[in-house]
């Protein structure tokens, strides 16, 4: 399954942190956005492992799902950064 994870967390050493956990799911395409190949247990992995970084007052993680005719129409200009394979990452 392909999903965007995009964040904005108020906290520096938190945000390096969930950086760092996404980096070994998906493909970092922008400053706090990642895109991921996973099927749902790697999912729900990501979000059990960022929760605890989650301030809900001020913090906020996004993760959208996108099916494969979604993922077909992105449109990218410039340095093309949106993944290709459909490999799952499995660490």
């Amino acid at each position: 399954m392909f999903v965007v994870v995009s964040y904005d967390i108020v906290d520096d050493r938190k945000r390096n942190k969930i950086a760092e956990i996404l980096k070994d799911y998906g493909k970092r395409v922008q400053y706090s956005v990642f895109e991921c190949n996973l099927d749902k247990k790697y999912i729900n992995k990501i979000i059990e492992e960022l929760m605890p970084f989650i301030d809900e007052e001020v913090d906020s993680l996004k993760i959208y799902y996108l099916c494969e005719g979604c993922v077909e129409k992105i449109l990218t200009y410039g340095k093309k950064v949106v993944i290709e394979d459909s490999d799952y990452h499995i660490i």
